[in-house]
C-alpha cells in the first residue's frame, strides 16, 4: 500500500477501555499492512451510553445507546470503520453494516472486586452492576445480597467502590487486562459464572458495501473468535434476546468441534437453565439447537423473558 492513500478512520467510544481497543486495531491495521500508525487516525465519538449513567440501559433504549451514533457516522461516510466491545452490540444490525473482523478474544471472565470470592462476601453485602445477568447470577449463588445498580467506566466504578457506595463490584477481565490492571480483583470460574455473549471481543464494523474497507479488515480477523462470536450472537437471535434478558453463553473450538454453553435466568436468579452442544464451528444450526432445548426446558419465569 502507497503512503498516498487516504487516511483511514477508525471511530470509538471516548472512554479510556475503548479508546484503548480502538488503539490496538489500529495497530493490529498497521501490522498488517506495513502502515505507519499514523496513516490511521481514531476518531472518538460521544454515545447516549456514555452521557446517561445514572439509569439501567435497558430503560433508556439497550445497547443501541453504545452504536447508533457510530453507526450514524459510519454510514454518513464521517468514519470508515468502528470499533465496538461485541458485548455491547445488538444482535440484529443494519444490513447496511458488516462486522468485518474481531481481535482475539481475551480472558472471558469476571472479576469481583472487593472481595476473595463470592462465597467471602459478607452477609448482605451490597454488589453494585449494571449487567442482568451478572445481578441474576451473583442472586441465585447467594440470594441474600442486595444488587444495586452500577453503572459508569471502568474507573468510575473502581472509583464508586473505594467510596464505599458498594461493597463490592464485577469486571469484566478482559477491560481490565487491556488497562493494565491485570492486578484488580479475583477472577471468578467460568463454571460458577459464565460469561456474558461475546465478552471479552473486540468487533469492528464497516459498511457492508465498502470494499477497500473490508478487504483492510479482513486480514485482521481472528476466524476461532469471528466464529465463536458469530454463535454465541446467533443464540441470543435464536431467542430474541434483549438486554432485560439475563442470558449467559460461551462457545469454545477445540480442534474441529465447537462446543456452546448457555444458561438463562429469571432475573432474581431462583430459577435457571442451562445447555450445551457440540458440532462444526461455523454451523449456524448450532446456536438454534441449543437455544430450542432452553426455552423447551425453561419455567415459564424464564420463558416469559425471552422468545418462548
Amino acid at each position: 500500500m502507497s503512503a498516498s492513500m487516504p487516511i483511514f478512520r477508525l471511530g470509538t467510544r471516548g472512554s479510556p477501555l475503548a479508546l484503548t481497543q480502538a488503539h490496538l486495531v489500529r495497530d493490529a491495521l498497521a501490522a498488517a499492512h506495513a502502515l505507519a500508525p499514523d496513516a490511521i487516525t481514531i476518531v472518538p465519538i460521544r454515545t447516549t451510553g456514555d452521557k446517561v449513567q445514572d439509569r439501567a440501559l435497558a430503560e433508556i433504549g439497550g445497547k443501541a445507546l453504545w452504536t447508533k451514533e457510530l453507526d450514524r457516522a459510519l454510514l454518513d461516510g464521517e468514519i470508515d470503520a468502528a470499533v465496538h466491545s461485541m458485548k455491547d452490540v445488538e444482535t440484529f444490525r443494519p444490513a447496511e453494516i458488516a462486522i468485518a473482523a474481531m481481535l482475539p478474544r481475551a480472558d472471558v471472565q469476571d472479576r469481583l472486586i472487593g472481595a476473595d470470592s463470592i462465597d467471602a462476601l459478607g452477609v448482605r453485602a451490597v454488589v453494585g452492576t449494571s449487567s442482568p445477568r451478572r445481578a441474576a447470577q451473583l442472586r441465585r449463588l447467594r440470594p441474600d445480597l442486595e444488587i444495586v445498580l452500577f453503572r459508569g467506566n471502568v474507573d468510575t466504578r473502581l472509583a464508586k467502590l473505594a467510596a464505599g457506595e458498594v461493597d463490592a463490584t464485577l469486571l469484566a477481565a478482559a477491560g481490565l487486562d487491556r488497562l493494565r490492571r491485570h492486578d484488580v480483583g479475583t477472577p471468578i470460574p467460568i463454571n460458577l459464572m459464565l460469561p456474558a455473549p461475546a465478552q471479552g471481543a473486540v468487533g469492528i464494523e464497516c459498511r457492508a458495501d465498502d470494499a477497500h474497507a473490508r478487504a483492510l479488515l479482513a486480514k485482521i480477523d481472528h476466524p476461532e473468535t469471528h466464529a465463536c462470536v458469530t454463535a454465541e450472537r446467533g443464540l441470543l437471535a435464536a431467542l430474541k434476546a434483549d438486554c432485560h434478558s439475563p442470558v449467559a453463553a460461551l462457545a469454545v473450538i477445540e480442534g474441529a468441534i465447537m462446543t456452546l454453553r448457555a444458561e438463562l435466568l429469571s432475573e432474581d436468579g431462583s430459577v435457571h437453565v442451562a445447555a450445551q452442544e457440540a458440532g462444526a464451528p461455523t454451523d449456524p444450526t448450532l446456536p438454534i439447537a441449543v437455544a430450542r432445548d432452553l426455552l423447551f426446558r425453561a419455567p415459564e419465569a424464564i420463558r416469559a423473558l425471552f422468545g418462548g
